[in-house]
């Protein structure tokens, strides 16, 4: 039997860099030393980056409060994203509707969604007939009360935060409580005599021998990818975008902060919109096939506005798919050099939290066993297969008939076999619990979502079927309507102006100050100066220097 690994070696910072190490140092034995290798010669440039709901679980299990983490990241509260433009309906007239964290009610047993779609909610979509959350996002309001503790929420929520400065946080936890950090670069990468990694060679510091080493490089993968020959895993035939740009701009509208993403379709992809405290990160992922690098800022300035005036956004090609295997050895390959699905729904930094819990769960020792490494692997594995079916529905099941790229995105990409077997069987009833292999992220919840926000049953996707065998209460469903409106109201009225919140979160008092100009050409923010920043150069610097897409 193999002794107990006593160091594990990070090579590699940013989010998923040290988010791994202080997730590490956390829930292993303090016997187990953390060092986290990192280039100081790479660039750090930041966008604005959303999370999923597991954040404030994770904040709170590393002990980060909140007004440390609202100070230091400029973060907001995220209630979901509000998608525009993806579908049209009947009379051809674009939709928006909001994907949210919480779930839709049950009501006499049978889901909210079975109604729904019987009987519709007159004026209001799918979300609306239960949730506050589009109300909330149009009126700015946060999540909580004014003076309260964060229990005051039935809503669940996420964070939209700045990459770079999330980064420097979690560096500055790591290195507090032990991780011991090494500004370097990797020159070289040893082998021993089974193939495993042995040591890495850096430039100042010579030889540094691992035990298990942890791969967060980024796209170049220098471990796992260039040491270890893993094969990538790409995506391509299913999703088609391949490039990104994006930038920093100004708040139009500074009192008015949304608490909430935006995914707004354009002729070749999609513009995400990040609203920070001090500013808003955007962009636009599209297909350059479908668009040139200069057409596609050309588009994407025109759709940005006055806001965009003076902005340089930079193209970043994107890797769209995964390591065939993220654990090869006794390396684990932990955010972008394990994979990397565009950011339509915000998952990077859940898959690099889930990955290294995952491998605190599977921890080894000097055999790394092989039934470890094997179940890491297929856990891994089912997560991207999830994520990306996911993110594939949105483009099947556009109808857009106005651009070639959304005409190709429904008919000439391929749909996993798993998810096309599934939308046959949605074509005559929504999702059902039982539907789905994994649930680990998206839940049924969240496809009725889609395809109810995007009216698949109403345009011609789905068959109405009320003879079905349900026999479902119309008089039920008119009065739980009825007090959903009341409860739904209440609660906005309530919850506090989302500005507000966060200033109070933030410990600031006195009057609100406007983010504008002033506070954007602070240089000590890493901000623009005039305009928008762009992103780095390359994807090569993207990798490695913590920025993130989403």
């Amino acid at each position: 039997m193999g002794q107990p690994v006593r160091n594990v070696t990070i090579v590699g910072g940013g989010t998923a860099g040290w988010l791994a190490a202080v997730l590490l140092r956390k829930v292993l034995d303090d016997r187990v030393a953390i060092t986290l290798i990192e280039s100081p010669n790479i660039p750090t440039v930041g966008v604005g980056e959303a999370t999923v709901p597991n954040m404030p679980q994770t904040l709170k299990l590393l002990g980060i409060s909140d007004q440390e983490f609202f100070r230091t990241c400029n973060a907001s509260f995220k209630l979901g994203v509000v998608f525009s433009d993806w579908n049209t309906d009947r009379h051809g007239k674009f939709i928006s509707y909001i994907n949210p964290f919480s779930s839709a009610p049950q009501l006499q047993g049978y889901d909210w969604a079975d109604f729904y779609r019987h009987f519709g909610a007159g004026q209001r979509d799918y979300v609306q007939s239960y949730s506050p959350l589009m109300d909330m996002v149009r009126a700015s309001k946060g999540p909580r009360m004014l003076n309260l503790p964060k229990t005051d929420s039935r809503l669940p929520y996420a964070f939209h935060l700045d990459a770079v400065k999330f980064a420097e946080l979690l560096r500055g936890v790591g290195v507090e409580r032990g991780v011991t950090h090494i500004l370097d670069d990797v020159d070289g990468v040893d082998l021993d005599e089974r193939g495993f990694i042995a040591a890495v060679q850096l430039r100042d510091h010579g030889r540094h021998p691992v035990e298990l080493v942890v791969d967060c490089t980024g796209f170049r993968s220098l471990i796992l990818g260039d040491a270890l020959k893993e094969p990538f895993v790409s995506y391509s035939k299913y999703l088609g975008n391949d490039r990104a740009m994006a930038v920093q701009i100004p708040h139009p509208h500074p009192e008015k902060l949304e608490p909430a993403t935006r995914s707004t379709a354009l002729g070749a992809g999609w513009s995400w919109r990040v609203p920070l405290f001090n500013r808003i990160g955007t962009g636009y992922v599209f297909s350059s096939a479908h668009r040139s690098d200069d057409a596609a800022r050309d588009e994407f300035l025109a759709h940005l506005g006055p806001a965009g005036k003076g902005a340089e956004p930079r193209i970043i090609p994107m890797r769209i798919g995964r390591a065939r295997n993220a654990w090869v050895k006794n390396c684990v390959a932990i955010g972008l050099s394990g994979g990397f699905i565009e950011p339509l729904e915000s998952t990077a930094i859940h898959m690099t939290d889930m990955g290294v819990r995952w491998l605190a769960t599977h921890f080894p020792d000097t055999d790394y066993a092989e039934p470890l490494r094997r179940q890491y692997n297929k856990t891994v594995d089912a997560l991207y297969n999830e994520v990306r079916d996911f993110i594939c529905l949105h483009y099947a099941l556009n109808n857009r008939t106005d651009s070639q790229y959304w005409i190709d995105a429904r008919e000439s990409l391929d749909v996993p076999d798993r998810l096309a077997a599934l939308l046959e069987l949605w074509a005559h009833r929504p999702p059902a619990h039982t539907d789905l292999e994994t649930q680990y992220l998206f839940t049924t919840s969240t496809y009725n979502t889609v395809l109810l926000g995007k009216q698949v049953y109403q345009t011609g996707f789905g068959v109405k079927r009320p003879d079905s065998g349900i026999r479902l209460d119309r008089g039920a469903w008119m009065r739980a309507l009825d007090q959903t409106a009341k409860v739904n109201a209440a609660e906005v009225k309530r919850k506090a102006d989302h500005r507000s919140l966060l200033r109070q979160l933030r410990g600031e008092a006195g009057p609100v100050r406007t983010p504008g100009a002033t506070t954007l050409n602070q240089p000590t923010l890493g901000l623009p100066q005039a305009g928008g920043q762009p992103l780095p150069r390359s994807a090569k610097e993207l990798a490695e220097n913590g920025a993130g897409l989403l």
